[in-house]
C-alpha cells in the first residue's frame, strides 16, 4: 500500500522534474531548422537533469518491484 504511495509521489516529482528543464532548440527544429549547440550543463541545470535520471530509475526499479514481487 505505501509502496503505491512511493509511486505516485515518484511519478510527479519526474514530471516536474522532466518540465522544469530548458529546451535549446523550441519548435524550430521540428519544422526542419538545424541550431544544434554543443554546451555542458552546469549549475542548477545540471542538478535537474542528474534528479531527473535518478527518479527515472527509481520509478522504474519500483514499477518492476511491483509487477515482480
Amino acid at each position: 500500500m505505501i509502496i503505491s504511495y512511493v509511486q505516485i509521489g515518484l511519478a510527479l516529482l519526474l514530471i516536474i522534474a522532466i518540465l522544469l528543464q530548458q529546451r535549446g532548440s523550441g519548435l524550430s527544429s521540428a519544422f526542419g531548422g538545424s541550431s544544434i549547440e554543443y554546451s555542458t550543463k552546469r549549475g542548477a541545470e545540471k542538478v535537474i537533469f542528474n534528479a531527473t535520471i535518478i527518479l527515472a530509475i527509481l520509478f522504474f526499479s519500483i514499477s518492476l518491484w511491483r509487477i515482480i514481487g
